[in-house]
């Protein structure tokens, strides 16, 4: 995966891939320090479909499976985490978008 490659040349240590929980699914769940990332992974043709496809709706639902992930995972409790997206698009690099939302 395009993404997962790009976060782990910036530093990050993949935790999880196409992590589900009953409330949702976390595309990636990376580590860099004490900073856990939530990344949502976008394929779209240009950033504002990928920006717009990232709705309050689902920006919940992977609040939540982030909470379920972290609840199943103990030893992360105490990490700041932030919520980010990679848009994937075609012919072009991809693009991480760090801290995109707040739940």
């Amino acid at each position: 995966m395009l993404a997962a490659a790009l976060l782990r040349l910036k530093g990050y240590r993949i935790l999880a891939r196409d992590y589900r929980a009953g409330v949702g699914e976390l595309d990636i769940v990376a580590r860099r320090g004490r900073l856990l990332a939530v990344v949502e992974v976008k394929r779209r043709p240009d950033m504002a479909a990928a920006l717009a496809a990232v709705t309050a709706r689902q920006q919940r639902r992977i609040a939540r499976a982030a909470q379920a992930f972290l609840a199943s995972h103990m030893g992360l409790g105490d990490l700041d985490i932030r919520f980010d997206v990679i848009v994937v698009r075609p012919h072009r690099p991809p693009r991480h978008i760090k801290d995109a939302w707040r739940p």
